[in-house]
């Protein structure tokens, strides 16, 4: 049960994400979080929608796996093993922030479904 709302939890962050790329990425709210100018949030502003659609993606897989139920268990490690990837990443490239906001959570709900919480 812990398992399956801290994958309910990861999925709804990267819904989230996916709002903040592809609708609010050059808005004040959008450069703000991500620290953009405008000229630049105007000008990436088709790549971060499609960086947006692929943590759709992440999203998505995550509710798949949820909708499976016990028989989703794989599927559910599958994307939360790429959102922690993803995250080590952007980490390592972009900002620490990145860790706390889609490792950390990820991590958690693979042990806690490793662990049969």
């Amino acid at each position: 049960m812990i398992g399956n709302i801290l994958v309910g939890l990861v999925a709804l962050i990267h819904c989230y994400i996916v709002y903040l790329e592809m609708v609010l990425w050059d808005t004040p709210r959008g450069r703000k979080v991500f620290k953009l100018t405008p000229d630049f949030a105007s000008a990436s502003k088709v790549l971060a929608a499609n960086q947006g659609l692929y943590n759709g993606f992440l999203a998505a897989g995550l509710f798949w796996g949820l909708y499976l139920g016990a028989a989703g268990f794989q599927v559910k490690m599958f994307f939360l093993l790429c959102v922690t990837v993803a995250g080590l990443y952007g980490a390592a490239t972009v900002g620490r922030k990145i860790l706390y906001i889609q490792t950390v959570p990820s991590v958690l709900a693979i042990l806690a479904l490793w662990l049969g919480w």
